[in-house]
């Protein structure tokens, strides 16, 4: 599957940085189909090729922003060679709205 599509990138493009937004808009979610692992993309840099989000592998309190790589959700391979998937149904929201509790 294909992580970024040219779509996404105008996209990213066009929204910006967002640190200065207190409930930044989530463009992409990325999703472990065979294990655990989301990753909602809030910023993509196409210069160092860097998402920049929250990531939430296990839905506790390891829970986080960061930054995570395009190559690394496209190398990955978990079970059965599962690699990481975008959620191509996923129209863009407010991180408030995929994780309440959230705060930038």
């Amino acid at each position: 599957m294909q992580l970024l599509t040219k779509e996404l990138l105008k996209r990213f493009g066009k929204v910006g940085r967002q640190e200065n937004v207190s409930d930044p808009l989530v463009i992409a979610k990325f999703f472990n189909p065979a294990g655990a692992g989301i990753w909602y993309a809030t910023e993509f840099d196409p210069i160092t090729k860097e998402f920049f989000g929250y990531v939430s592998i296990f839905g506790d309190w390891n829970d986080e922003w960061g930054s995570f790589a395009l190559f690394e959700l496209q190398s990955y391979r978990g079970k059965f060679g599962i690699g990481i998937e975008r959620d191509r149904y996923f129209g863009e929201k407010r991180i408030s709205e995929v994780i309440p509790q959230t705060k930038k």
